[in-house]
C-alpha cells in the first residue's frame, strides 16, 4: 500500500494491562525495518484502572497527524470484542476491499467498574459478523489451552493475537519482520515465550 503512496492505517484496541502500548510500537519497528515512515500515538485515558486504551499507527510517507479520522482505518486489531466494537467506527468501509480488515480476540475483558454481567462477548462478536466483511477471530480460550505450558500466557496474548493478525495477511511487510522485532522490545527473560505464542497466534484465526 505504501508502495504506491498510499497511507496504511492502523488501530490497536483493548483494555489497560492488554500491553496494546507494546503492540504498537512492535508494528512500528517492524515497519521501519522495511523502510517506512511511521508515526504513533496512543489515547490512554483510564489505562492503569482496566479502562480503554487505542494506539493509532499510520505507516506511509505523507503523515502530517499521527491521528486516524474516522472511517479510515485500513485495519483494527481488537484484543477484547467489545473495544472492537466500541472503535469500529474508524474502521473503513470500502466494499470489499480486502485491506479493510478486523481481527479480534473473541474473549470478554471486562473494564473496570463494568460488572461481570456488563455484557456477553458473543452478542458483540454477532454484531461484528453482521458488520465487517473482513473479519478474523482469534480464540481467546484456544490460544489459552494451548499456550499452558508457557509462562504468563495471558500477558503475552497480546502478541499472540499480533500473530493471528499478520497471519491474515493485515500488514504492508511480512510477518518475519513483525517476529524480528520482539528481541528489540520484549525483555529478555521473556522473549522466548513470546516468540512461542507469536508463531501459536498465526495457528488460531478463524475467518468468518
Amino acid at each position: 500500500m505504501t508502495d504506491n503512496g498510499m497511507t496504511f492505517n492502523l488501530m490497536i484496541a483493548g483494555v489497560g494491562g492488554q500491553g496494546t502500548v507494546l503492540a504498537s510500537k512492535l508494528i512500528a519497528t517492524a515497519a521501519m525495518k522495511k523502510g517506512y515512515n511511521v508515526r504513533t500515538t496512543e489515547t490512554i485515558g483510564m489505562a492503569q484502572r482496566g479502562g480503554s486504551v487505542v494506539s493509532h499507527v499510520r505507516i506511509g510517507d505523507n503523515i502530517f497527524s499521527p491521528l486516524i479520522p474516522l472511517g479510515k482505518a485500513h485495519a483494527l486489531i481488537a484484543f477484547e470484542p467489545a473495544e472492537a466494537v466500541r472503535q469500529l467506527p474508524y474502521l473503513c468501509r470500502e466494499g470489499s476491499q480486502a485491506a479493510c480488515r478486523l481481527v479480534v480476540c473473541n474473549s470478554a475483558v471486562f473494564p473496570s467498574g463494568a460488572g461481570a454481567s456488563s455484557y456477553q462477548a458473543d452478542a458483540m462478536i454477532d454484531y461484528l459478523k453482521a458488520n465487517v466483511q473482513n473479519l478474523f477471530i482469534a480464540d481467546g480460550q484456544r490460544l489459552k489451552d494451548e499456550g499452558a505450558g508457557y509462562l504468563q500466557i495471558t500477558k503475552a496474548l497480546n502478541v499472540a493475537i499480533l500473530g493471528a493478525a499478520a497471519q491474515s495477511g493485515m500488514f504492508p511487510f511480512e510477518a518475519e519482520l513483525l517476529r524480528d522485532a520482539l528481541p528489540e522490545i520484549v525483555p529478555s527473560k521473556f522473549l522466548e515465550m513470546n516468540l512461542k505464542v507469536f508463531e501459536l497466534g498465526k495457528k488460531i484465526l478463524l475467518r468468518k
